[in-house]
């Protein structure tokens, strides 16, 4: 049977400021506009890659 996907919880802990335009990118369509913000996804491999690839910005929670 397949794997029942988690939803995580993911907050802005650090400011994009300084970093290459791709990771403010990745931000926005994270959904995330804001310092300290949390949005939840659903655990797939898209929103995981998006994440691995900009997690010295962010934090991740599972829910």
């Amino acid at each position: 049977m397949a794997e029942k996907i988690k939803n995580i919880k993911i907050t802005q802990i650090k400011s994009a400021i300084g970093y290459r335009k791709r990771a403010k990118q990745t931000l926005v369509a994270l959904g995330i506009t804001r310092m300290n913000q949390s949005v939840v996804h659903a655990g797939t491999a898209a929103i995981l890659g998006m994440v691995r690839s900009i997690s010295h910005l962010l934090k991740v929670e599972e829910i």
